[in-house]
């Protein structure tokens, strides 16, 4: 069981990175090279410093104030371990999750079909923020997001419904 993540930065209180005030992880490491993503110093996969999942939880339950954690990146399914073992802790806390991914929820449950981590860590997300960033679809007035292409889904809805629930603005 993973320990540690690797992780570029953390946000302590940010009010962009999905619903409420959210304690944002920026993890390293992307395979998807997005021309002009808004993070490309987390595309290294050795760049960034590994940090103990207790040590973001430290930090975490010092703000009562959070609504809860987003994983942004990088791309955080490419640690899913890492990630799922975070956000047991997290869900345990009563708080929520945001995901953001460089992948589609469809790519997702076909990475999920295989893998265990990453299926429990879409399991446990409340908002997805998926898709790649497309500088030809950039739009600076959208919410949460940096590309019309790029969808901010309500996820528990979507596991009620059966089908893709965008959240509403």
């Amino acid at each position: 069981m993973a320990d540690s993540i690797r992780i570029a930065g953390i946000m302590r209180e940010s009010i962009v990175d999905g619903p409420g005030i959210r304690f944002a992880i920026f993890c390293q490491g992307c395979p998807h090279n997005c021309p002009g993503c808004h993070n490309p110093e987390t595309h290294d996969f050795a760049g960034g410093v590994d940090v103990k999942i207790e040590k973001l939880l430290e930090e975490f339950d010092k703000d009562p104030l959070l609504t809860g954690m987003t994983f942004s990146g990088g791309e955080p399914m490419c640690q899913p371990e890492a990630f799922a073992a975070l956000g047991r802790e997290v869900k345990k806390r009563g708080k929520d999750i945001t995901i953001f991914s460089g992948y589609t929820l469809e790519q997702l449950i076909r990475i999920g079909s295989k893998d265990a981590a990453t299926a429990e860590l879409l399991l446990m997300c409340d908002v997805l923020i998926d898709g790649p960033f497309i500088e030809a679809e950039k739009d600076l007035t959208l919410q949460f997001r940096g590309s019309r292409n790029q969808r901010v889904i309500d996820m528990n809805r979507t596991r009620e419904e059966g089908r893709v629930v965008l959240l509403e603005d």
